[in-house]
C-alpha cells in the first residue's frame, strides 16, 4: 500500500511559460516563500551581490522544504555578482560636474574633485581609446574621451551631474581584460554548490572564455546561465550560448550601456537565438518595477511582461518586486495573471511559432517535433518525456506544443533543472525498465499531476533500452483510463 501522508495537491500552473522570483528581506521568511510558491513562482533566484551566507544558506533550506512538502520540483539560481568597475572617493563625498566640462579619471590615490577621481582599474586604462564613452552611476553620467596619457584618462561630460564616492563605471565601447569571476564570487560559488544550487548565473559575460572559467570551477555540478548585460557579449552571443546552459536577457545593465531604444529588438534577437538551440532564455530586470512601491503595474509594465510571453521566453523574472518590494505576492500574482492571459489568447501557439526551429537530423529531434504535431492533431493532454539528462524535455520544449510536457525523470536535479524550462511539469520518479513500465507510469502520473482523466489520451517520449540518456527512440499514444492511480506505485 502506498503512504497515506501525501502531499497537498498543487494543480498544474495552466501556464506554458515560467516565474523566476528574486529572494531577499522581502520574502526570505518561510510563509513569505511558501506564498510566493503557491502565488505562482516556479524557481527563485539568489542574489549573491547582497546578504550573508547563513541568511541564503536559511533562504535555501526553506526553498527545499516547500519542494518536498508540495512533491513539485523547484529550480534555485544562484546570481554571481560578477567584477564591478567603481570610482574611488572624493575629499567632500561628491562633486558636482558641469555639462561639457573637463573630468579626469587617474591613477592617483588623491581624494577626488570636481576635476579628477581615481579610477582603480588598470585594465581600463589597457583598451580605452579616445572617442569612446565612460559611463558613471548606472549612466546618468556620460564622458567622451579626449585623450588618454599615462594614467589619465581625460574627458568631455556629455551629459554631467552630481559624481559621488564609489559609484559604477560602465565601459561598454571596449572589452575590458577582467576575469568575470572574482574572489568574492569564487567563495560565493563554492558555497552555492554546496548548497545544492541547480544553475549558477554568471554577471558581466563579455567571451565565451569566461564561461569555461565557471564551468572549471563548478565541476559538473549545476548548470551555467550566461548573463547577456554587455555589448560585448551580444558581438559574441553565439559563441557564448553555445557554451552556457541558459541564458538571461539583463536588460539593466544592457540598458546602461546601450541606447535605449536599442534594447527591445536585441532582446528579441538574444531569445530567437537561444531558443533555436532548445535552451531556457530568461528575460529579466525592471519588468512590474513600479510594484516595489505599488500593488498596481502600469500598463506599460504589462505589455513588456506580455510582450516577453508572446516572444516565447522560457521565463521572466522579478527583481527587486520581490526581493525588497512592499508587495511580492502581489507581484507574483500579477505576473502569472498576465502570463496566463496571453497564453489563452488564440494568436498565441501561432505567435510562439513565428521562430521556425527546424530539428536537428536526429532521431530524438524527430520524435520531438512529431510530438507537436500529434498535439495540434489530435487530442491530447500532455507530453510525457522519460528523460535521463534532460536533453528530450528541451527538445521537446523547443517546438513548443501546445500542451503542457510532463517531464519524468529519475534525477531530483535534473527534474529541478527543467523547472526553469518553458511549458515543462518536472516529476522526479523512479526508473523504468520495460515498455510495459513506461506505459503504466505514464498513465499514473498524467492522472496524479493533474494531466487529464479517464479518456484523455497522452502522448508518451522515451528511449530503448531504457535508462540510457541520447536512446530516446519512440513515441507512443496512450489512453487515460482511470484506474491506473489503483496500482501499486512507489513514485
Amino acid at each position: 500500500m502506498e503512504s497515506t501522508d501525501t502531499p497537498p495537491r498543487l494543480e498544474p500552473r495552466g501556464r506554458k511559460v515560467k516565474i523566476l522570483a528574486t529572494t531577499g528581506p522581502a520574502c526570505n521568511q518561510p510563509d513569505m516563500l511558501r506564498r510566493l510558491f503557491r502565488a505562482g513562482a516556479d524557481a527563485f533566484r539568489v542574489n549573491m551581490s547582497h546578504g550573508e551566507h547563513a541568511v541564503h544558506a536559511r533562504t535555501i533550506a526553506a526553498i527545499r522544504e516547500l519542494e518536498a512538502e508540495f512533491a513539485r520540483p523547484i529550480a534555485i539560481l544562484a546570481d554571481l555578482q560578477g567584477p564591478k568597475l567603481r570610482v574611488g572617493t572624493f575629499a567632500n563625498g561628491s562633486a558636482r560636474i558641469p555639462h561639457g566640462g573637463t573630468f579626469t579619471f587617474d591613477r592617483s590615490e588623491e581624494p577626488g574633485d570636481e576635476n579628477r577621481v581615481l579610477l582603480p582599474h588598470p585594465e581600463i586604462f589597457q583598451v580605452i581609446a579616445e572617442g569612446q564613452r565612460l559611463l558613471v552611476n548606472d549612466g546618468k553620467m556620460r564622458f567622451r574621451v579626449r585623450s588618454v596619457e599615462a594614467g589619465r584618462i581625460v574627458c568631455k561630460a556629455e551629459v554631467g551631474g552630481v559624481i559621488s564616492d564609489r559609484k559604477g563605471v560602465n565601459v561598454p565601447d571596449a572589452e575590458i581584460p577582467i576575469p568575470a569571476l572574482t574572489e568574492k564570487d569564487r567563495r560565493d560559488l563554492a558555497f552555492a554548490l554546496d548548497q545544492g544550487a541547480d544553475w549558477i548565473g554568471l554577471s558581466f559575460v563579455q567571451r565565451p572564455a569566461d564561461l569555461a572559467e565557471a564551468r572549471k570551477l563548478m565541476g559538473g555540478r549545476g548548470s551555467l546561465c550566461a548573463k547577456i548585460e554587455k555589448p560585448s557579449a551580444v558581438r559574441r552571443l553565439d559563441e557564448i550560448i553555445d557554451m552556457a546552459d541558459a541564458i538571461m536577457v539583463a536588460r539593466g545593465d544592457l540598458g546602461v550601456e546601450l541606447n535605449p531604444e536599442e534594447v527591445p529588438p536585441l532582446q528579441k534577437k538574444i531569445v530567437n537565438a537561444t531558443r533555436l538551440t532548445g535552451k531556457p532564455v530568461i528575460v529579466a530586470t525592471q519588468m512590474l518595477e513600479s510594484m516595489i512601491e505599488s500593488p498596481a503595474p502600469t500598463r506599460a509594465e504589462v505589455s513588456d511582461v506580455a510582450n516577453a510571453v508572446y516572444d516565447g521566453a522560457d521565463c521572466v523574472m522579478l527583481s527587486a518586486e520581490t526581493a525588497a518590494g512592499d508587495w511580492p505576492e502581489e507581484a507574483v500574482l500579477m505576473m502569472d495573471s498576465i502570463a496566463r492571459q496571453v497564453e489563452k489568447d488564440d494568436a498565441y501557439t501561432m505567435r510562439v511559432r513565428l521562430l521556425d526551429t527546424p530539428p536537428d537530423p536526429t532521431t530524438a529531434d524527430a520524435l520531438a517535433h512529431a510530438c507537436m504535431t500529434i498535439a495540434d492533431t489530435v487530442t491530447i493532454s500532455a507530453i510525457a518525456v522519460f528523460t535521463f539528462s534532460g536533453s528530450s524535455a528541451r527538445r521537446t520544449a523547443r517546438e513548443r506544443p501546445a500542451v503542457p510536457v510532463m517531464v519524468l525523470t529519475p534525477s531530483p536535479q535534473v527534474a529541478r533543472r527543467t523547472a526553469l524550462l518553458w511549458g515543462a511539469h518536472p516529476v522526479a520518479t523512479k526508473d523504468i525498465g520495460s515498455f510495459e513500465e513506461m506505459v503504466a507510469k505514464a498513465r499514473r502520473m498524467a492522472l496524479r499531476h493533474g494531466f487529464g482523466g479517464s479518456g484523455s489520451r497522452l502522448a508518451v517520449m522515451a528511449g530503448v533500452p531504457f535508462g540510457q540518456a541520447g536512446a530516446t527512440n519512440l513515441v507512443h499514444v496512450v489512453t487515460l483510463t482511470g484506474d491506473e492511480l489503483d496500482d501499486y506505485d512507489e513514485g
